[in-house]
This record gives structure tokens, sequence and C-alpha cells, in this order.
């Protein structure tokens, strides 16, 4: 057995001779869920009626182990799973729920249709700036937005085990072609990054790649091994399968085989990074969600924590704080807070930024140091990764404090500058600049 699929039964003592095979609910199957269907009628209704909008994906362990049922109105990981009546607009709510309640399939298509075309499906110039080119063909499933980074979208792992009602890649669940990114063409990626020295870091997204059999991974990552691919330096994988399906790297059919790809990458040379996407300490606190970390770190992968700011989810300092160090003592690198991008049901989930930035500066006065590498509250937004780092005055003007994290010019890359205080800004389209300057530097 390799080394790496060993775990320490002594510190994480576990039953997993029963090990469940996952088993998912869609919207149509909500009354298969016993605990929702026990939900007052009101709120099953609206779950029912927002899911016909939003993706609605969840699976048995979220269900049995991470949800409070007992106070489900108040369960952050209830409201992460399940979409809520108020992720619509009143009009658009009784409009559609008229619609579901008579049975007319049509109409509701066209409401559906007519609400997601005002979600703004791709934010940040996902469609019009990040597409790269190869041999004068735009190339499928790839973005290309910093230097150093190109992200990868394999077609296998364009869903997820369950999906997070905040998510911004919502668009990718739905069934419109045209707003999915997806690539199954491994020769045109590797084509790609040999005509890109500058590239030092591949991000396998989606979705979930962590979806995929192990078969269908393992070609994408051994042809980052390949010599042509020399300077690609880091691995990276974006995943929520540590909290939504921990057994991904335990006990399914291909763990093991999974586990030994991330240690062959490793033992290649390159630096794999799973990043994990958390939202709430809760995650963090089953055994097997311990045991999968556990034997991801035993291969010499690491585990960069990330995730956004989320109204009525974790919008308390104590939460992040309460995350942060969790997952430091289980060896996790807290790298993000993100502010929750203008997609989706952004009205429901936003926090304004100078909530956003007390909660931040709160959440790290609690922690030691080695928990303080979370970056944030950084917006992804179409020039780049802007993170708000205070609100101060100048010259007697009241002026939020910003800089860039990564930028779409690589020039900007920590630049700071400053904008008009807002009390009513939750994004950086809503700010305008400050000190007399007519626009932003990067504008030009």
């Amino acid at each position: 057995m390799n080394k790496a699929v060993k775990f320490s039964e002594d510190i994480y003592p576990i039953d997993l001779t029963e090990a469940p095979k996952l088993t998912v609910f869609t919207q149509r199957q909500l009354a298969k869920i016993p605990q929702f269907m026990a939900l007052p009628d009101e709120a099953r209704k609206g779950v029912e009626v927002a899911a016909l909008v939003f993706p609605f994906r969840v699976n048995e362990y979220v269900v049995n182990e991470l949800i409070d049922w007992n106070d489900w109105e108040n369960c952050a990981i209830f409201r992460l799973t399940f979409p809520q009546k108020a992720m619509l607009s009143e009009d658009d709510f009784k409009a559609l729920e008229q619609a579901y309640d008579d049975g007319d399939k049509a109409l509701m298509k066209e409401h559906i249709e007519r609400i997601r075309e005002g979600l703004n499906p791709h934010p940040a110039g996902q469609m019009e700036l990040n597409v790269p080119t190869f041999n004068g063909e735009p190339v499928e499933g790839i973005q290309h937005k910093y230097r150093q980074t190109v992200l990868f979208f394999p077609t296998q792992g364009q869903t997820c085990h369950s999906y997070c009602t905040f998510c911004f890649r919502w668009a990718q669940f739905v069934g419109d072609k045209d707003l999915k990114f997806a690539s199954k063409e491994v020769a045109q990626l590797v084509g790609y990054l040999s005509e890109h020295k500058e590239v030092t870091d591949i991000l396998f997204t989606g979705g979930d790649p962590m979806v995929m059999k192990t078969k269908a991974l393992k070609s994408y990552l051994e042809a980052m091994l390949e010599p042509e691919l020399d300077h690609i330096k880091t691995i990276r994988i974006g995943t929520k399968a540590l909290t939504f399906w921990p057994y991904r790297f335990v006990t399914d059919d291909d763990a093991d085989e999974l586990i030994e790809l991330l240690q062959k990458c490793v033992d290649a040379g390159k630096h794999v990074a799973i990043m994990a996407h958390y939202n709430h300490w809760k995650e963090l606190t089953t055994d097997i969600s311990k045991v999968a970390i556990q034997r991801i770190r035993a291969t010499g992968a690491e585990i960069r924590s990330q995730g956004p700011l989320l109204k009525g989810i974790n919008d308390d300092p104590n939460v992040w704080a309460k995350m942060w160090q969790l997952q430091v003592s289980q060896g996790i690198i807290p790298y993000y807070m993100f502010v929750e991008r203008d997609t989706g049901a952004h009205h429901y989930f936003e926090v304004k930024l100078e909530k956003a930035w007390n909660i931040y500066r709160d959440a790290q006065q609690q922690v030691s140091g080695v928990c303080r590498t979370a970056r944030g509250p950084s917006m992804s937004a179409s020039p780049g990764k802007v993170e708000v780092q205070g609100v101060t005055e100048i010259n007697g003007e009241k002026v939020f404090a910003l800089r860039f994290i990564q930028g779409r010019d690589a020039d900007w890359i920590q630049r700071p500058f400053f904008a008009k205080y807002n009390p009513d800004a939750t994004w950086l389209d809503h700010l305008e600049p400050a000190l007399g300057e007519e626009k932003f530097f990067f504008e030009d």
C-alpha cells in the first residue's frame, strides 16, 4: 500500500467498513428528502420555486451530517445549499410561483430565462476578456486573465457534488451551452501552455474537477508533467469536495488511485495545491473530512482555503476566526476572503464593503499570525483582484484605501489607490475616484 494511502486511525478513529455511496437530490427530487418535507409549507414552497432558477443539487452527506434541521432557519449550511425565496425579487417570485402552481411549463421557462438573463451570468469579463487564442482560434475551456496563471475547465468537471446557492459560476449548471466554459481538448491545452512560457500556474476548475473519475483527471494532470511544460511549477485544483463529499479522497472506488496521482505530481517536482472552498467552520468538523485532509497532506500536496463573505452564512468575524483556526490546526493554509461577486442572487448575499473590512479586521485580531495568511476582503472584478484595506481620511476627505493583489496589467499589482467613501458600496463599480481624480488609473 502506498504510504499516501494510509491515515492515522489513532488520531481519527472512524469506521469505513460501510462507507456510503454518493446519493444526490435535484429540484425534482426534493420530496425524497425527509427532513426537507418536514419543513413548514411556506418554506418548502420557497425552495421549490427558487430552485427552478438557481441550480440545486445536494447529497445525503450534506443533508445528514452538516445541516442542523432542528434550527434550519439559522443553519448556515442549509442556506448554503438550499435556494431561498428571498433570492428572487418579490415580483419575480410571484410570477414564477403562479406559473409553477398552474403547471404552465412554457410560461415557467419564459420567466426562468428572463430572470437568469438579468443575473449577470458571467461577471468580470469572463466571456469577453479572458478567453485566449491558439493558432488563430479561441481556446475552448481556458481563461487567461493574469500573466502567470491559466484557468482550465475540464468538460467532465463542470458539475459539483452539491451546489452552493451563492456560486458565481451558477451559469455552468443551468444547461445553457452558451453560458458554459468547458474543454476536453488536452492537446490544445498543452499546445497553448507550451507557447506561453510566462505561465507558471495551471488551475483546474469548474464546477469541481474532483467529481471526475481519477482516470479522467489523470489524463489532464499527467499531461502537465511532460518536459515541454517544465515551466508549469504549480498545479492547482479548485474543489468543494472536502466539504460536500470528503469520501472522494478516502473510500470512493478510485480514491486510492486519486491520492497516488497527487503524490505522483508532487514526486515529479510540481507544487500541488488543493484550493479548497470553505464557507463555515462546521464544514471542518466531521471525522471523514479530517481523514480526507490528512490523506491529501500525506502526498506532499498543500491545501489552501478560500471563500466569499456571505450575508446570513458567515458575515460574522467569530465565524471566520474559528474557521481559520480549525483550518490551521488541520494543516490548511487560509488564503482568501472574497467579496461576493456581482452575479446571481447578489442582493441576497452581498455585504457592504465597509462592513466586510470590519469583519475581516475583527477576525484577524482574534487569531495568531499563522492564521493571518488570508488576504481580503478581495473583489475579483474585471481589472483584477482588488483588496479593501480600510476606511481612512486624507486631507479631510473620507476614503476607501484599496490595492491590487492581482491585475490584468501586471504593473497594477500592489499599487494603492483611493475611492470616495460610499457607505452603501458592495462592489468596485459602486466606487468613484477620490482626492480630485477624474478616473481610476486602471480605467485607461
